[in-house]
């Protein structure tokens, strides 16, 4: 297939529809025209959408294989080599407004050397990336450089994401050394989404790495080289996750360790106090007991003296305690 009709390229409720022009800009997609194929053209769709999901499920231009993977069926980052094209399931940080970070947003490719199409549910940033650089034309000249702008933009997301973690996990530590606990939940959090961006990135970094070994006319080595940089550049990213599952199990390990010191110096405090004044409660209560025979029952300042019998006895407890070095 040299050539397709601009009709099957159109899809009412495409987000993007263009033709890569080869000079890092885009060509809109007319349905009258018909389209060399010299030049890969770009679909990129939401699947949800009905006209998009409908054309997924129609056009002869994908292959049969790959339908269900671009309607959503697909969650963990992987690719699958068919012929000269590849199906690749990818992971994006959400930079959604009002979501987590951690919350990973899919998005789903079928590439080739005449076609890409792409797919996703919720926005991916890293696309909307390379749509303003083609707008501006300085994006990809080809399907290869697409591919590599596109996991490019994806790990730069990643990365600084795994680097705000980082910098989280460093100002919890500094304020356990002032022994400030962190809030409830703050920590549990942050082991989370480490979690989850190891879980997901670590296939992620195996794709692009699988990319970059593959043979295909329409990636240059050039392309691949950078491909690989990717793919060392978040193995970076996934050691400084491992090293952060590392320091926030110390984290918890010295948070539980302050919070139980903090703890016996209350229990100890109390049982100082109980010790203080157990001799005065021994004696408030036996002169209590309302009986006759109390010493100074009848004497008008014996109320008073022994008032100042229990400060005396109090004090020395004290002196005593501070002696012994308890208090």
């Amino acid at each position: 297939m040299d050539v397709i009709q601009g009709k099957a390229l159109q899809v009412s409720d495409a987000i993007i529809s263009c033709q890569l022009d080869g000079k890092g800009g885009l060509i809109p997609i007319n349905d009258s025209e018909v389209i060399d194929c010299d030049r890969p053209c770009w679909l990129h769709l939401n699947y949800t959408h009905s006209e998009s999901a409908d054309w997924l499920m129609s056009t002869p231009l994908i292959p049969d294989t790959v339908r269900a993977a671009l309607s959503g069926d697909s969650m963990r980052p992987r690719v699958s080599r068919l012929g000269d094209g590849f199906m690749i399931t990818l992971r994006s940080v959400n930079l959604n407004t009002e979501s987590r970070p951690d919350q990973l947003v899919a998005i789903r490719v079928f590439i080739n050397d005449k076609l890409i199409v792409s797919t996703r549910r919720r926005k991916v940033f890293a696309i909307d990336e390379v749509l303003t650089d083609l707008q501006n034309g300085n994006g990809p000249v080809d399907g290869g450089s697409w591919l590599v702008d596109v996991c490019d933009a994806l790990t730069d997301h990643a990365s600084e994401f795994i680097e705000e973690l980082h910098d989280k996990i460093i100002e919890l530590e500094d304020a356990l050394l002032d022994q400030r606990v962190p809030p409830r939940g703050e920590l549990a959090l942050i082991r989370k989404q480490i979690i989850v961006m190891r879980r997901y990135m670590a296939p992620q970094r195996d794709v692009y790495a699988r990319l970059a070994s593959e043979r295909l006319g329409w990636m240059d080595d050039d392309e691949r080289r950078r491909m690989q940089e990717i793919a060392d550049r978040l193995g970076r990213g996934l050691d400084d996750l491992d090293a952060s599952v590392a320091r926030t199990a110390v984290l918890a390990d010295e948070i539980t360790t302050v919070m139980a010191d903090a703890m016996n110096r209350r229990t100890y405090t109390m049982s100082l106090l109980a010790m203080v004044f157990l001799p005065t409660t021994f004696l408030t209560g036996l002169f209590g007991v309302n009986l006759g025979g109390i010493p100074g029952g009848d004497w008008h300042f014996g109320f008073s003296v022994f008032c100042l019998m229990l400060v005396v006895l109090v004090l020395g407890v004290a002196w005593w305690l501070k002696r012994r070095k308890w208090l």
